[in-house]
């Protein structure tokens, strides 16, 4: 199996670090074989606590890697505000993308940028870490395969507790604040829950508690879709235990779907609890548990299906629309659209 040579833009995104040890474990199928250090030039830096340098790995200049036309994908984990400047130049030079997100405060350049690979049929995942998610896996099917009834409500929150000094004025430069940063994830999560296009949309952004006045840092938003079912997100960068209280929580006319923590990296199995009025799906009514056993990696699932579509082992399945969907609906979600 030939190992996909890799160009890793960016170390400044909360998830480069991470994404970079997933590939690290990945070694039969991706090769590093290019780092740019952005972390002098990022427009707007992050504060997460990354390590002080990419140890073991080949650096390389931005010019360099512009030039160079020997990867075969291009990893964009920079700044929020750098994704989709670095991300247009590898789609004019129809290099494949894993590309983090959030994916800009407006449509644009978003939206050309997704058109412009969807005509040249060429790779570009958003990093939305969720949607290899066993468990979330689980609940699209439970509620496409009509076992929750007619869905009504949905409650999703993601949280965190990073308590970094800087943190509060960072996410703060964004209209949408922590909303916009962290509630794109949500909506990715919870739009194939409901039927229909947004209606309508109701944020509600101010200061965590403890973060100085005028600060964006907490955020809430109510959705209402056509099939008449709404949806709470939340967000907050002052939560205890962090991403150990992110919940999904999905009411439907035949039962309810609960799942919380969303994800776990402890060593402990992840469970799913789905009670139903009537029984459904080969599930009886009641509460059921469902387990889906230790998770090791939030990313790999996302980059295994990747080098099989760069590897031509399987078909470009990207849904272009609903990436766009799934950005319009996060940026009316947080304000900024």
């Amino acid at each position: 199996m030939r190992k996909l040579r890799v160009l890793f833009y960016g170390l400044t995104h909360e998830h480069a670090f991470g994404k970079l040890e997933t590939l690290r474990r990945m070694d039969d199928m991706y090769e590093i074989a290019g780092i740019v250090d952005d972390r002098a030039t990022a427009t707007r830096p992050h504060f997460a606590d990354h390590p002080a340098s990419p140890d073991g790995y080949h650096v390389i200049s931005a010019e360099e890697a512009l030039t160079r036309d020997d990867f075969d994908v291009a990893f964009i984990e920079t700044t929020n505000a750098d994704l989709m400047k670095v991300a247009r130049v590898f789609a004019e030079k129809g290099v494949p993308m894993h590309c983090d997100k959030p994916c800009g405060e407006a449509m644009e350049p978003y939206r050309s940028i997704v058109e412009m690979c969807h005509r040249k049929n060429l790779p570009f995942q958003i990093g939305y870490m969720y949607r290899g998610n066993p468990a979330l896996k689980f609940a699209r099917n439970a509620v496409r395969s009509g076992w929750l009834g007619e869905v009504g409500f949905i409650e999703a929150d993601m949280n965190h507790d990073y308590q970094l000094d800087g943190y509060p004025e960072y996410i703060s430069t964004f209209k949408g604040g922590i909303l916009y940063n962290l509630g794109c994830h949500l909506v990715d999560m919870v739009v194939p829950l409901v039927r229909g296009r947004l209606v309508s949309a109701v944020p509600m952004i101010g200061a965590a508690p403890g973060d100085p006045a005028g600060s964006r840092t907490s955020g809430m938003s109510l959705l209402s879709f056509e099939g008449g079912a709404k949806v709470l997100i939340r967000t907050s960068s002052h939560m205890p235990g962090g991403i150990d209280g992110r919940r999904l929580r999905v009411d439907g006319t035949n039962g309810t779907l609960e799942l919380c923590p969303i994800e776990r990296f402890d060593g402990k199995n992840l469970r799913l609890e789905m009670t139903l009025k009537n029984p459904a799906g080969g599930y009886g009514a009641g509460l059921n548990v469902i387990d889906f056993g230790v998770l090791v990696d939030r990313f790999r699932d996302q980059l295994e299906d990747l080098a099989m579509i760069v590897r031509g082992e399987k078909a470009n399945d990207q849904d272009y629309d609903w990436d766009l969907q799934v950005h319009e609906v996060s940026l009316r979600a947080c304000g900024a659209l």
